[in-house]
């Protein structure tokens, strides 16, 4: 459920303009709506953010500098990526404001959600924060010259987990095991990483079995063999955290 902002929060953002009108340009424009907050959109690129105190760009990475220099000078000016510095938002105030989490749809739920923001100026800073409350969103600060391994480390849980598991699938059926076999043991895994991250991990690397990897890895080579590699390098990436963390157990 979307949080109330008391009226001193919707007065310091005024207008919001949402110019992008994607998925999360549709979804950022309900959930400021649900919140109190006058919204300008989505609109369509080529907008100027005429009448917006604020200015919130959700169009793709490579279009940011083309949007923002569309606007006319006045609002706080900002985008909703992960990768791409304050730059290209120049030479307005400029903001980020990227929520930790994939959007599929206008009614996506942004509440309690992590979301990384940054801010060219104090009042630019503000604005980015006061659009996560309004959102319901759990704020962290984040520099310029992190971006790159922020969104590499959210590719890396998100996109690559799906690889991962698809790897894993896929071997299975060739086993004559359904995909939603694996399920479980998924969440589980996933649910054991969030209370204790690298103490969750299991299996036969833990035990020094490494007469069953190769036995594992034989397998992948008849089955999959494309996919080795990647099975070496997951191994050894296992066998790596297993040195660095030994109190964790099978």
């Amino acid at each position: 459920m979307m949080p109330d902002l008391d009226s001193d929060h919707a007065r310091s953002l005024g207008v919001v303009a949402i110019v992008g009108d994607g998925r999360i340009g549709g979804a950022l424009a309900a959930s400021l709506r649900a919140a109190g907050i006058e919204v300008q959109g989505p609109l369509g690129r080529g907008a100027t953010g005429e009448g917006a105190d604020v200015v919130l760009l959700t169009v793709p990475d490579g279009e940011i500098g083309r949007a923002a220099a569309s606007l006319v000078r006045g609002p706080v000016v900002g985008h909703v990526s992960g990768m791409t510095s304050l730059a290209p938002l120049a030479p307005h105030e400029a903001f980020g404001l990227h929520p930790l989490m994939t959007v599929t749809g206008p009614d996506a739920s942004f509440d309690g959600v992590p979301a990384a923001i940054a801010g060219s100026s104090p009042r630019a800073l503000v604005a980015a924060r006061t659009l996560a409350e309004a959102l319901g969103l759990r704020a962290f600060e984040l520099d310029d010259q992190d971006r790159a391994a922020y969104h590499a480390a959210a590719s890396i849980a998100s996109n690559f987990l799906v690889t991962l598991e698809t790897f894993a699938a896929d071997l299975a059926a060739t086993a004559g095991i359904p995909r939603d076999a694996l399920v479980p043991l998924v969440r589980a895994t996933v649910s054991n990483w969030e209370a204790g991250g690298a103490d969750a991990l299991t299996g036969p690397i833990v035990r020094g079995d490494e007469k069953t990897v190769a036995r594992q890895r034989a397998a992948v080579a008849e089955r999959m063999p494309r996919l080795t590699p990647l099975f070496d390098a997951l191994a050894d990436a296992t066998r790596d955290l297993v040195h660095s963390a030994p109190e964790t157990t099978a």
